[in-house]
This record gives structure tokens, C-alpha cells and sequence, in this order.
């Protein structure tokens, strides 16, 4: 791909977001097309159904049907928020 390791290493973590360029030379050295790099192979179903799983979703999903736009970007936002900060012990 003519760029470092490091760079690689960083857009497998998702610390960096690659460029189309950096794509297009990553799909070239896997042989792949740039779609494939960026489908999951993962279906939304799947997805649902993992969420549902967790114990703290699951209590929510009945309630999330009665939301409007705006409340369901307000959840998302809190959970996103939730899920990023590091927890604190007591």
C-alpha cells in the first residue's frame, strides 16, 4: 500500500479513517473490491439480534417503538455516550 505499518494498524483499529485512496491501494494489494473492505458480511437482523441479547437493551426495546425522531436520536446519543465513557468503580 506504500504507507506505514502504523497507518495500517491504525484503520484496522478504528483509530484512523483511511482515504479513498488508501482504500483503493488496500483493495488492490488484497484483491478484493473496495466494497468488500467496507461490508461487514453481518446482516441488520444480526445485528438486532445480538442487541437484544444485552440485558440493558433488552429492557428497553418495548419502549422504543412509542418514540419519535428526535427521542430516538436522544437514546442513541445517551447510549453512545454511555458506551464510550470508561466506567468508574465504586
Amino acid at each position: 500500500m506504500s504507507v506505514p505499518r502504523t497507518y495500517v494498524s491504525k484503520i484496522e483499529n478504528e483509530k484512523a479513517c483511511p482515504t479513498l485512496g488508501s482504500l483503493e491501494r488496500l483493495a488492490g494489494a488484497l484483491r478484493v473490491r473496495v466494497s468488500d473492505l467496507l461490508t461487514t458480511g453481518r446482516t441488520t437482523e444480526d445485528d438486532i439480534r445480538e442487541l437484544s441479547q444485552d440485558e440493558f437493551i433488552s429492557e428497553l426495546m418495548p419502549y422504543m417503538h412509542r418514540l419519535n425522531g428526535v427521542q430516538w436520536m436522544s437514546v442513541l446519543t445517551q447510549v453512545r455516550e454511555l458506551t464510550a465513557m470508561p466506567r468508574r468503580s465504586a
